[in-house]
């Protein structure tokens, strides 16, 4: 008799995800931090720091005695190095070897698209490599072209060269000091490693995302690295023999079909139920960064909103979601100011058919003042009434 089809209930989906994301248990102990870092693959970085910078929020929420910074040390002993998946990312090293054709395919698409286009001669943009090359790396602010718009995003034609040829692979992050990229010639910076073909590639590619994911559609496995098409994700999934074929319930008790990391069973059988410690996650966390998976799995729905007018904002700036066990029981929006040791609610919001009674105020009360504490913040402030 053939064995039944496997079928995640949704609370089993839950956990599993949760655990897969290294949130599932208490964060406290030693913090071992590449080992969070390759098991999440990749922690994307921000320029906004409106408590914290978003990968030290990340990495401190897996485990709360990591310190704001000590990523970049990894970067200079390049067990990290930094390129875009979705986003600009810190990624494990182990992806590199493959991350030729990541450089090959950014670097394609930036020939037709005019945003990328510098407008240097390409003598001046040689003349950007040769400094490089001869005093190491530099900043954008070792050069002084101007930029002709005036727009929020408008970059200077030198730092627009740099960030082609780092797009492309040519020049590489060598560090970052107060969170300013250094850039090196790509040489000095990749230990020598062996480029795969394409195939191998997206094979390497693939099987990592799956095993980070657990469970996954073809489109969350396409957009997990953001590397891979549609077409050569749905030809991965349909020819590797060794996936296995599943169903997973919706928060609302729909189901669909994905495909399973070949242990999944002894993955559902020993990821733990999540800690019941109410979590302050940040916008650009991994458990939420595909809202669309979200969404399916938990039933929240959110969206970043920093860049979106205020008049059209439904939550507020920067917005929190708060995970407590395995379900969001609200959102909150805080603001730091490290001049005054200050951590400040601005805004907070229920989720329906959440109740909060005095032992979750607690929680987050308690939650905040660590999360204060992380950030050099020695204060807390309701700038809000608490209902």
């Amino acid at each position: 008799m053939a064995k039944a089809r496997l079928r995640l209930t949704n609370r089993d989906a839950r956990r599993l995800w949760i655990w897969t994301n290294g949130l599932a248990e208490t964060p406290t102990g030693p913090c071992k931090l590449m080992q969070i870092v390759n098991r999440l693959g990749f922690v994307q970085i921000d320029t906004i720091r409106n408590v914290t910078r978003a990968h030290n929020h990340i990495l401190w929420s897996r485990n709360q005695n990591y310190r704001e910074g000590a990523i970049w040390e990894r970067l200079a002993a390049r067990d990290v190095f930094e390129h875009f998946t979705h986003d600009a990312s810190l990624i494990a090293a182990d992806a590199l070897p493959y991350w030729g054709l990541r450089f090959a395919r950014l670097e394609a698409a930036m020939s037709g698209n005019a945003w990328y286009q510098s407008g240097l001669a390409k003598d001046q943009v040689a003349a950007i490599v040769a400094r490089i090359k001869t005093e190491g790396a530099l900043s954008t602010h070792a050069f002084n072209s101007k930029a002709e718009a005036h727009e929020m995003w408008a970059r200077p034609p030198h730092k627009k060269a740099l960030d082609h040829l780092w797009y492309a692979g040519k020049l590489a992050t060598s560090h970052r000091e107060k969170f300013i990229k250094f850039y090196d010639l790509a040489e000095r910076v990749f230990p020598a490693h062996v480029r795969r073909d394409d195939a191998e590639a997206l094979d390497w590619l693939a099987a990592a995302a799956i095993d980070r994911l657990s469970f996954a559609a073809q489109g969350e496995v396409q957009r997990f690295w953001d590397v891979m098409s549609a077409q050569e994700a749905r030809e991965w999934t349909t020819k590797t023999k060794d996936l296995i074929t599943i169903d997973v319930t919706c928060a609302d008790g729909a189901t669909y079909a994905a495909i399973a990391h070949p242990d999944i069973e002894t993955r559902l059988h020993t990821a733990p139920e999540p800690t019941s410690r109410l979590r302050i996650l940040n916008p650009f966390d991994p458990l939420i960064r595909d809202r669309a998976r979200l969404e399916k799995l938990f039933g929240f729905a959110y969206r970043n909103e920093m860049f979106v007018p205020k008049a059209k904002r439904i939550w507020g700036y920067y917005v929190y979601p708060l995970l407590e066990g395995a379900r969001f029981v609200g959102r909150i929006e805080l603001k730091g100011d490290r001049s005054k040791q200050l951590l400040s609610v601005t805004g907070f919001w229920e989720e329906p058919g959440v109740r909060w009674s005095t032992a979750r105020w607690n929680k987050l009360e308690t939650e905040l003042r660590r999360f204060g504490r992380f950030a050099g913040l020695s204060t807390l402030r309701w700038d809000i009434a608490r209902e």
